[in-house]
């Protein structure tokens, strides 16, 4: 236990970054929270592993970091649905961290809104395998990297939402899924932090700026394995309803009084992950500006 404490303690002297000599994996980073986690991770001394359904958004995310620091990044695109990518993915990554994974955060994800009763088994299947099982695929096809004793930080981020810790109408499948990533977090905490230090929590954000929170009608969308487009965000007249006449009224539920910010939420992601949260392990760390406290 000693031990351990000072291997910990002795990643608390961070002067080339809170991250520095790590490498991590982050889902969906290629736009978003997850760009903005990939960006704050590789300036706090991490190699980053970009990875997106969209391989143009992945790769200009890696240049970017790459433009600013060289070879701090790569581009790993793929669907996270395809059982087939995690496989690449996780051998890519070790070869860039020279046999090493540090940190998985398991951000990919969308939202397939409906109510109960119209929602069809392909919105439900599908927001489950985004969710759930993929996140659970690619720890599982990592683990014998984190599955190590050589004094190194393992962490493991797994992203929910207030909508699978409160609840939210219309978003039974989604909700459901992020419920479940807590079990998932808190199972990887109990079996690999006993004798590998593994830490892994779950951080659920509220009202982030994101595609998922803005007006359905500004086009946002995303394409599914088998063609179907689906539009994303928040149908204009509910946000209009939520407001009135007065725009502060759409967020008077929360403390701070405004949305959170990609980078906002990124920031968060990145301090769970550093030394910082050392002693923080199987918790779920919700990120709403007050809401709902």
């Amino acid at each position: 236990m000693a031990q351990r404490a000072q291997q910990i303690a002795s990643h608390l002297n961070f002067p080339s970054g809170l991250l520095a000599g790590q490498v991590a994996i982050i889902t969906g980073s290629g736009q978003g929270i997850g760009a903005e986690c990939a960006r704050l991770f590789a300036n706090e001394g991490a190699k980053v592993v970009v990875c997106d359904v969209d391989s143009a958004k992945s790769e200009a995310v890696a240049k970017s970091i790459n433009d600013a620091s060289p070879n701090r990044a790569i581009s790993v695109p793929g669907d996270v649905t395809d059982p087939n990518y995690f496989p690449v993915l996780v051998k890519k990554a070790a070869e860039f961290g020279n046999g090493k994974i540090h940190i998985i955060v398991n951000n990919a994800g969308y939202t397939w809104d409906g109510v109960i009763h119209k929602m069809t088994d392909k919105q439900w299947d599908t927001i489950l395998a985004v969710h759930n099982t993929a996140p659970f695929r690619l720890v599982r096809e990592a683990a014998k990297y984190f599955r190590v004793k050589d004094g190194e930080p393992r962490v493991i981020i797994n992203i929910s939402s207030t909508s699978g810790t409160h609840g939210n109408a219309g978003q039974a499948n989604y909700s459901l899924a992020k419920a479940g990533v807590t079990g998932l977090t808190k199972t990887i905490a109990k079996e690999w932090g006993p004798q590998f230090g593994v830490r892994a929590n779950t951080i659920a954000f509220g009202h982030i700026n994101t595609r998922l929170t803005q007006a359905k009608e500004s086009g946002a969308f995303i394409t599914t394995p088998d063609g179907q487009r689906i539009s994303l965000g928040i149908p204009q007249s509910q946000l209009a309803s939520r407001k009135g006449d007065d725009d502060a009224a759409a967020y008077k539920d929360i403390p701070l009084g405004r949305p959170g910010s990609a980078t906002e939420a990124a920031s968060a992601v990145m301090a769970t992950c550093s030394p910082l949260f050392a002693y923080v392990n199987g918790q779920t760390i919700e990120v709403t500006g007050g809401r709902n406290i």
